[in-house]
């Protein structure tokens, strides 16, 4: 094949359209950097940053293997090696594997779907910025020795007060939380931009299978974290003032705490999979030079893989006392979900077998994943089974296993990932005496530490001890364990190396050099802030059997959408959900430094909270949220423009005069996200009502039905005057009135609410049924709070000309979630004004 000519080379009009588009979306340099907002700036960012925390764990795993080689090793204490374990599984999981997977979908995702950047670009800046400080909270506390000891699952009663006093167990409940409040905003994020803002053309059922996969594992991100986020709320709350959820003594239950993080941390394995296979989705058709087989099932399998990755969280707990029956149901669902892992393995073989395929260094990584997870998939298997795994379960059989299904397949594809994309930032390949070399170290090692493993837990060894006596027969076999984890780390110093070597004295290459069939091949090398200089047409193509050469030259001159510079804006198109037909002229924002500061005062807000200072951990609370409500003061547009063209005879209205705006399906989202944490409160107040002993305290609970109905029926009122404002500017009359009745009506729930959180009996400090109503009447309270806020930035908006009969998303908003809030609000207050007869029903259970 010929060498495609650089079309910015062409002069007029491809370098006039190149520089009228740098300058409306570039950044800027020196400190200006700190504002930027773009997704390829903030991708690069993470993966870095995600990079220099996977160096930190990766040494903090290497200490724990010093320890281990030999037995009654003098090398560390029993504290700090519980603080180093911890801080290890920790960064590993919560600050290098999801940000990591997250960052591969911020650079990747616009390109491969031929957008020009995600929906919400200062979302996407923030949710790094909170990622950067949580994870720095965390790392600062392990060097002034106060990390988190109780192991990176932070089981009860060992991280509750009695066990660890100190601030270590409030380190990572508030680092791992603000990192969450990171990874759930990414998550929105990515889930908006999918599905509104694909090249158009591009629909569903013709998307690459790299944004399915994303697709899914965002979804999966937004109901998988909001449990562990409720979990180290509560606990938090129990540390620093005593509510006792997990108190047993108290009317608590320390089991609770595990339900919370394994309804987290089972899908989050498949969180950390699934981009990865994706990955792999995705190199693979383009070594072995055909178009995947079996897409359709492919997406059906990541679907299904995705519910019932939810549904299997309990074969975590097996040995904890769980009824025979949930025990068969539980066993049965952790086998079935090797069926649609298994139909994508097949895929992948059958991909290969009927291409012919090529050999390059991410190929060696493809066939070094197989292996492992394919070894970690049938532990996976063995462990499903109870009576194996009642043997198994507390032995470093299952730290083996772990690492095979988790750490092996995020590592491999990653690796065949980096080498596979890096010509397209760099238009280098791989140094291959390096590259060549660094896999099999690693993949030599990596089999050496944690097969090992596997014989260690089988000969009893249990996991999370510091050292032992060395009569056991484990001496040998964990000596090579840990020589094994010097081998991988020598290896993944040498890719490291390698990849810098690769930036100066790589083989230079041509665009598009493994003849791929995604659209991020077709942009310049290294891509523009802008991405595209206009966006692709599919019609009736399909995506996977584009030629990017095709069309690079034809997009650099502007024969696609948007292929003009209009108003100094950043534009980008917003298409049909499923269809992908062009529906709004989505405007994004400048570069900002408000994310900046909007993370740095969240991060004040938690430091406070760490070190007791509570009312000044609110009152950085309280600014923080009127730096959103500032951060939505210059969104959207000031005045009605109709439809505006954009190009191929195409007319489409901005998306603030739309309805299904990208910020409306975000709400949605942040809904869903909101309502598992919901669901997850229910669930843990009928779990204590259930299965806590003690549940029935020495006074019975007496709540005020009066003050209950009374918040119940002011949401009501908020929730119809909020549609009242909502007619009122559509009509283009004052919306000002029902605003402020909307006010009133939310003010009279959230006092009705307060003055029912004062007389809940039992007192919430004496008794975990007090404390479970305290959370509920807590949760009102906040939601009614978010709801001012709303309102708030409604009348600001409405008098600096933002909202119009044609632009009332605003308003649309404030409705949505006065609605959410008013539903939500009378189920927790009906729970509650329920309490007493819960109480009278579990005084009369055996």
């Amino acid at each position: 094949m010929s060498e495609p000519v650089d079309p910015l080379s062409q002069g007029t009009p491809a370098l006039r359209l190149h520089r009228q588009l740098s300058a409306i979306w570039a950044t800027g340099s020196g400190l200006q950097r700190l504002a930027a907002v773009n997704h390829s700036v903030i991708g690069m960012r993470m993966m870095i940053t995600s990079f220099a925390f996977f160096a930190i764990a990766g040494v903090l795993g290497m200490l724990t293997r010093v320890q281990l080689a030999t037995p009654n090793s003098p090398f560390m204490t029993s504290e700090t090696y519980n603080q180093v374990f911890t801080m290890h599984g920790s960064m590993m999981l919560f600050l290098f594997a999801i940000p990591m997977v997250e960052s591969f979908a911020v650079y990747l995702t616009p390109k491969v779907l031929g957008a020009r950047d995600f929906a919400f670009p200062r979302l996407t800046a923030y949710g790094y910025w909170c990622y950067l400080f949580g994870g720095t909270i965390l790392t600062v506390a392990l060097v002034a020795g106060a990390a988190p000891n109780s192991g990176w699952f932070m089981y009860t009663p060992l991280s509750s007060n009695v066990f660890t006093p100190d601030i270590n167990s409030d380190v990572w409940l508030l680092g791992v939380t603000f990192v969450e409040i990171s990874a759930l905003s990414l998550a929105i994020e990515i889930v908006v931009s999918i599905l509104k803002m694909r090249a158009p053309g591009m629909s569903l059922d013709r998307m690459p299978i790299f944004a399915w996969y994303i697709l899914v594992t965002a979804m999966m991100m937004i109901v998988a974290f909001p449990p562990l986020i409720l979990g180290s709320i509560l606990l938090e709350v129990e540390r620093a003032f005593g509510l006792p959820f997990f108190d047993p003594t108290r009317g608590g239950d320390a089991l609770l705490w595990q339900h919370l993080f394994w309804l987290f941390g089972h899908p989050d394995v498949y969180i950390i999979f699934l981009p990865m296979a994706g990955v792999l989705s995705t190199i693979i058709p383009v070594f072995a030079r055909r178009p995947l087989v079996g897409y359709r099932a492919i997406v059906v399998a990541i679907i299904a893989l995705a519910f019932l990755s939810f549904g299997i969280w309990v074969h975590h707990m097996f040995t904890v006392g769980i009824p025979h029956l949930a025990l068969a149901f539980f066993s049965a669902g952790s086998a079935i979900v090797a069926v649609p892992t298994a139909v994508q393995v097949f895929a992948w073989l059958a991909t290969l077998a009927h291409g012919r395929p090529r050999w390059d260094v991410p190929m060696l990584y493809v066939f070094g994943f197989f292996f492992i997870f394919v070894m970690g998939g049938l532990t996976g298997v063995m462990l499903a089974m109870v009576p194996f795994d009642w043997q198994a379960h507390d032995t470093y059989f299952v730290v083996a296993h772990m690492h095979y299904v988790v750490a092996g397949a995020l590592a491999f594809p990653m690796l065949a990932a980096f080498y596979y994309w890096m010509p397209l930032l760099t238009g280098r390949t791989a140094v291959h005496r390096l590259s060549v070399p660094a896999f099999w170290l690693v993949f030599i090692g990596f089999n050496m530490t944690f097969f090992m493993m596997h014989l260690t837990g089988l000969r009893g060894m249990p996991r999370r001890i510091y050292t032992y006596s060395g009569d056991e027969g484990w001496n040998w076999l964990n000596l090579l364990s840990s020589i094994g984890g010097f081998v991988m780390t020598i290896g993944f110093a040498l890719v490291v190396i390698d990849l810098f070597v690769q930036l100066r004295y790589g083989k230079r290459v041509r665009r598009n050099p493994w003849d791929s069939t995604t659209l991020e091949w077709a942009m310049p090398i290294p891509p523009a802030p802008y991405a595209f200089a206009s966006i692709p047409d599919f019609g009736t193509t399909r995506t996977d059997s584009t030629v990017p050469n095709d069309l690079t030259l034809s997009l650099a001159r502007g024969e696609g959408y948007l292929g003009f510079a209009r108003n100094g804006w950043q534009e980008t198109l917003g298409v049909h959900k499923t269809s992908g037909v062009p529906d709004q002229l989505i405007v994004l924002p400048s570069p900002t430094y408000l994310p900046l500061y909007t993370a740095l005062l969240t991060a004040a807000a938690v430091l406070a909270m760490l070190f007791k200072f509570y009312l000044l951990s609110l009152g950085f609370a309280l600014v923080t949220a009127c730096l959103f409500v500032l951060a939505g003061q210059s969104a959207g547009l000031p005045r009605d423009y109709g439809p505006l063209p954009v190009g191929r005879g195409v007319s489409v209205p901005p998306h603030t005069e739309v309805a299904d705006a990208p910020a409306w399906l975000a709400l949605i989202c942040a809904l869903v996200a909101d309502g598992t944490l919901f669901t997850s409160l229910l669930f843990g107040t009928f779990y204590l009502w259930i299965s806590a002993p003690n549940w029935t305290a020495a006074v019975a609970p007496e709540p005020s039905r009066t003050l209950a109905i009374g918040a119940v029926a002011a949401l009501a009122v908020a929730a119809a005057t909020s549609r009242g404002s909502l007619r009122a500017a559509t009509a283009g009359s004052g919306a000002s009135g029902w605003i402020g009745l909307t006010l009133l009506a939310l003010l009279a729930a959230i006092a009705a609410a307060v003055g029912q959180i004062a007389d809940i009996v039992p007192h919430p400090r004496e008794h975990a049924l007090g404390a479970t109503a305290a959370a509920l009447i807590g949760y009102v309270i906040l939601h009614g709070g978010i709801g001012l806020l709303f309102l708030f930035s409604n009348t600001l908006r409405l008098r600096a000309g933002f909202i119009s009969p044609r632009r009332v998303l605003d308003l649309r908003l404030t409705r949505l979630w006065l609605d959410y809030t008013c539903v939500t609000g009378a189920i927790a207050l009906g729970l509650v004004l329920a309490l007493p007869a819960l109480v009278t029903v579990v005084g009369a259970r055996p």
